[in-house]
């Protein structure tokens, strides 16, 4: 008696894991083309040697294999290709991006394998001996072009079926707090700081090209010399998080090298420092102080409880201005003032 309730919970469960209408064009979307290929290859039969080729050299078909074989062949491999790629695209919990992508790879694989196919067959077509037969390449060139710019609109025009996520979650609780707490945006900034252009630039040309001529002899030193540019360039370019729970310091955008309590900031101030002063550019420990500068200019100056100091670079004056305001704010809301 119990069957039909866990049938119809399992029913919900696989609803609520699956995009039963993408799924539905991933399943008949491949079993589709092969039809239409079959149905295609069958109106070109009279036309065609016996056997077909199947594989070709320089000099033509160079392996062979019955009608039924090479179609019946075609459409399976068609089918699974397609199959193997869309299905990628029917879970709901992988990222939108993801699905939209799988989707129009899908597209894209399952029309080469297509005119792939087609291509053998048309360049057959006529021929009394597939030894002398070759690939058609214009069948190829066409339909390989179709397959690319197809794939592409289908990753754009595909609309993933909109269900409730985690994300979902976090932003309405965001929103909530917002609600609740009309100050807290004001106490929240995010933003990032770079080098000046003239700076990358500069590192390309002493560091990058270099490294290209050098890759042509030494691969190896090359690729070493290329990697150290990169890493250098990172260490030049940060993102600045700052909110109630105090600041926070991202190198390259990723690797967290700073972080400072709101509790433990007993001031903020803006200034114009010099990186020399703190060691220079980058990541440094100097003279008491813990700095994150990527130019000389506008920065602001954080005096931490203990009389240590931060420098991080802001980017401009008005945007220093405004992360050392929001910064005293917080650290005052944490002392309880």
């Amino acid at each position: 008696m119990s069957l039909p309730g866990s049938s119809v919970k399992a029913m919900g469960k696989l609803r609520n894991s699956l995009d039963f209408r993408a799924l539905r064009f991933a399943v008949a979307f491949p079993i589709l083309l092969a039809v239409a290929f079959a149905s295609c290859a069958l109106m070109l039969r009279p036309e065609l040697p016996d056997p077909l080729a199947i594989t070709w050299n320089a000099d033509g078909g160079s392996n062979f294999a019955p009608f039924g074989a090479y179609v019946g062949g075609g459409a399976a491999l068609m089918v699974l290709a397609g199959w193997l790629v869309f299905i990628q695209a029917v879970p709901i919990s992988r990222p939108i991006v993801m699905r939209r992508v799988m989707m129009g790879l899908g597209l894209m694989v399952s029309l080469f394998v297509t005119a792939v196919l087609a291509a053998g067959l048309v360049g057959q077509a006529g021929l009394e001996d597939a030894r002398a037969s070759h690939v058609d390449a214009t069948v190829l060139a066409l339909g390989a072009g179709a397959a690319l710019s197809l794939g592409v609109v289908m990753m754009f025009a595909f609309k993933p079926d909109p269900r409730w996520t985690p994300e979902d979650d976090a932003a309405l609780e965001a929103e909530r707090l917002r609600r609740e707490d009309p100050g807290l945006a004001d106490d929240t900034l995010k933003l990032w700081v770079h080098a000046r252009s003239s700076v990358f630039v500069m590192i390309c040309v002493a560091a990058v090209f270099p490294a290209m001529l050098i890759s042509v002899a030494v691969p190896w030193l090359g690729a070493l010399l290329f990697s150290a540019a990169v890493l250098g360039a990172c260490f030049l370019f940060v993102r600045v998080k700052a909110d109630r729970g105090g600041l926070e310091v991202f190198l390259g955008g990723v690797l967290r090298v700073l972080r400072v309590p709101a509790g433990d900031i007993a001031a903020a101030t803006p200034a114009q420092v010099k990186a020399a002063d703190f060691g220079g550019w980058g990541f440094r420990h100097h003279g008491g102080a813990t700095a994150m500068l990527v130019s000389s200019g506008p920065a602001v100056v954080v005096r931490r409880i203990n009389g240590r100091r931060v420098a991080l670079s802001a980017g401009t004056p008005a945007t220093a201005d405004r992360l050392a305001g929001l910064l005293n704010r917080v650290a005052d809301r944490a002392h309880g003032e």
